[in-house]
Order: C-alpha cells, then sequence, then structure tokens
C-alpha cells in the first residue's frame, strides 16, 4: 500500500469559543477515495476549508507528500496540487464550457508583441478532457447553464484534473442531483481514482459513499469516530455512526434503551 499523499494529524480549529475541530486526523493515498461522513454540523466543511489553505489550523500538524506544510491561502494548495470542488462549482452559467473549464488560464498564440487567446486549442482540448470524463458535448460553445448539474460537476472535476490536481476534493457534489446524474458523477469518481489521483469524497450519503469508497471515516461533533476500509463495515454501522443509533433505535421502538 502505497504512503499518504497527504496527512492530517490532531487538527483542532476555534472561532472564537466556538470549537468547530477538536482533534481530527486523516489522510488520503494515492489513487484511493476516502470517504468523510458526517451529517450537518459535524465539521466537515471547516475540515475541508482547513485542508484546502482557507482557515488555519489552531493546533495540529499538515502533511504533504511527506513533508511539513502550511497553507497560507487556497493558491498555496492549489499550487501544491490539491483542488477543490465545492457545491455551488464557482461556475459562470452563461458562460460557455470553455471559458468556465480555463477560467483565466486559456492558452495564448504570440503574434509578435501581441498575446491572443488560442480558443481553437482551449476548444479542442476542452472537448477531450469531457470526452475522458464520459460527458459527449455537443460543442465547447456550449453554455454550462444549459448543462445537467452532473455535467457541471464533471466540468469542474475535469477541469482540476486537467490542470494537475494530485489530490481532489469533493464537497458533496451527489447532494442535488437525481438518479441519473448521481450514477454519473460516482463513474467519473471512479476514473479519476483509476488515474492515481487522491480523493476526499465528503457526503452525508452512505450509499454514494460505498459505491466509490475505498476507505471511510466518520466525523461527528467535530471529532472522528473511527476510519474502516472497504469490506470491513456495512452501510448501517456508518449510517448509525453518523446520526446516533441508539437514540434512532429508541425512537423507534426498537429498543427500550438499555444496554
Amino acid at each position: 500500500m502505497s504512503s499518504p499523499i497527504l496527512e492530517m494529524h490532531d487538527i483542532a480549529k476555534h472561532f472564537g469559543p466556538v470549537i468547530a475541530l477538536a482533534g481530527v486526523s486523516f489522510d488520503v493515498r494515492p489513487g484511493e477515495c476516502h470517504c468523510l461522513l458526517g451529517d450537518n454540523g459535524a465539521g466537515k466543511s471547516t475540515f475541508i476549508k482547513t485542508m484546502s489553505g482557507v482557515h488555519k489550523p489552531t493546533s495540529g500538524t499538515i502533511s504533504f507528500e511527506g513533508k511539513p506544510m502550511q497553507f497560507d491561502s487556497p493558491r498555496d494548495s492549489m499550487n501544491a496540487g490539491i483542488a477543490t470542488v465545492y457545491q455551488d462549482l464557482a461556475m459562470i452559467p452563461l458562460m460557455s464550457v470553455t471559458r468556465n473549464f480555463w477560467m483565466g488560464r486559456e492558452p495564448e498564440r504570440r503574434f509578435g508583441p501581441l498575446r491572443l487567446l488560442d480558443f481553437e486549442k482551449a476548444n479542442k482540448i476542452t472537448m477531450e478532457e469531457m470526452k475522458k470524463m464520459g460527458i459527449s458535448l455537443r460543442e465547447p460553445e456550449q453554455a454550462v447553464g444549459t448543462l445537467s448539474g452532473g455535467e457541471r460537476q464533471a466540468v469542474a472535476i475535469a477541469r482540476a484534473v486537467y490542470f494537475g490536481a494530485k489530490v481532489l476534493i469533493l464537497d458533496e457534489p451527489t447532494s442535488a442531483l437525481g438518479v441519473r446524474q448521481t450514477a454519473n458523477v460516482l463513474a467519473t469518481i471512479d476514473k479519476v481514482r483509476k488515474s492515481g489521483i487522491a480523493i476526499v469524497f465528503i457526503t452525508h450519503n452512505v450509499r454514494h459513499a460505498m459505491a466509490v469508497g475505498d476507505r471511510f471515516t466518520v466525523l461527528n461533533r467535530g471529532k472522528t469516530l473511527g476510519t474502516a476500509m472497504k469490506g470491513k463495515v456495512t452501510p448501517e454501522e456508518l449510517q448509525d455512526m453518523m446520526a446516533g443509533g441508539q437514540e434512532l433505535a429508541i425512537l423507534e421502538g426498537s429498543t427500550d434503551g438499555t444496554v
């Protein structure tokens, strides 16, 4: 088994008197999909923002490719090879797929002192990269707003992979999608993982996690409740860890609450 590319040890994050993270440890390896599960308010968003350089941890250590790392900004983590795809995708619906794919990093052609955008090259690469993700566009100039939610996720993932992501953090990528679109996104995640990129898949949906995950870590109230390998834990066990299985069982009347 390969060594972790990204390791976070005993990470705490305080916002004044509020303790958002209380000593979380997590790692992910190349070619692995490590799922971070937790209900709303578990601390998932704070954790990935700490992982991607948005927040500095109050305490704890981060190592990337075996070296201690301190990200002062999201740009630092992006330059290192950590890409984050947030739920809102940071896309402009009225702009073309190509413009959203490149987003200010368009290839250029030079004519003496002049520098012009090479739209032919940009369109060609966009179509090729989307095809790798299993998405066949009508044309690269198609507005992103005409794509389905799953296809937009594929654009964001393809963009991150093309620009050299070594670690891809996906923030609830299936939360607002239908069944078919969800299946497409999970298939895209599987393709990316098999290409050797490390994936951190944040979700509260156990079924989606089980479909593509290699390891599963449950976060609850700012603490990790444990990590399990695929095949060593059931969906029911993960759900119970997330939601508080004993309390749920009492409400359903399936137990009297005694241990």
